[in-house]
């Protein structure tokens, strides 16, 4: 029986600590997020995280927005990305997980979003603006076609740690501090209390995100989860870079992943 989307993406955590870079699709251009993808899993990438861009992104800093800006100016479509996974899934086995917004779900149809996920092998998706409780607009869908549908869980979740906890699947989304992406000097959010809240509740393993930039930081955040997520500190390489950026983010990635490996 073929394995659902959620059952890969916990395999990934089997190994030890996961580093999960993010990247948005089409920033500078197809080509190279396909060539960064890969130089990411080299580097030791254990799950990618793809945005597919979207004109008002909410949860997004200026350096994810700028990213988004720049993929749709360049003609990036929800369809061109469809297709550029499908032909990166013929060499790459590594999990893939779409982060994107509630609207570009509704506006091409939830149905064919999430069957077109399963059918090029998107193992799950992360809708930040979506709350938890109106998650049963996607949930059933998501199920039918074995796509994990991640939740998040924030600073301010307080008394709903435990209920989200206890549905999550594939892996927990811990937004490491309040505000938008991007990244902090430090990192000042009771982390921990957090996550003993959802491994009381929970055996599905969370990693957190939003803020993390440097080795340092990466190793405190993986000390006390199942992995880190890095967004912002990649993007920003990419946007200065541009097409000369898969080095630079191959040997960050290197770098990131060997502070956290030793654990």
């Amino acid at each position: 029986m073929n394995k659902t989307g959620a059952e890969r993406i916990r395999k990934a955590f089997l190994k030890g600590k996961a580093f999960i870079p993010f990247l948005t699709c089409g920033d500078p251009d197809l080509e190279i997020t396909e060539k960064l993808v890969k130089a990411a899993i080299e580097n030791g990438a254990d799950i990618i995280e793809l945005g597919i861009p979207f004109s008002d992104p909410t949860a997004e800093g200026p350096v994810i927005q700028g990213a988004n800006l720049r993929a749709l100016q360049g003609g990036v479509t929800t369809d061109g990305i469809f297709e550029f996974v499908r032909e990166l899934r013929k060499e790459v086995t590594v999990p893939f997980v779409f982060m994107t917004y509630a609207n570009v779900v509704f506006s091409y149809g939830a149905e064919e979003f999430i069957s077109t996920c399963q059918k090029i092998g998107v193992d799950g998706i992360i809708l930040p603006d979506l709350p938890f409780e109106e998650k049963e607009e996607f949930a059933p869908i998501c199920k039918k076609y074995g796509v994990a549908l991640i939740s998040m869980i924030a600073p301010t979740s307080d008394k709903r740690i435990a209920m989200i906890a206890r549905e999550a699947e594939g892996f927990l989304y811990i937004v490491s501090s309040l505000g938008v992406t991007g990244t902090r000097s430090e990192i000042t959010t009771d982390l921990s209390s957090i996550i003993k809240v959802v491994r009381e509740n929970t055996d599905i393993p969370c990693a957190i995100g939003f803020g993390i930039s440097t080795p340092g930081q990466a190793k405190k955040m993986a000390e006390i989860s199942d992995g880190v997520i890095v967004g912002s500190a990649i993007v920003k390489k990419i946007e200065e870079y541009a097409k000369n950026a898969v080095l630079y983010v191959s040997n960050y990635v290197k770098e990131m992943k060997d502070a956290i490996g030793e654990l």
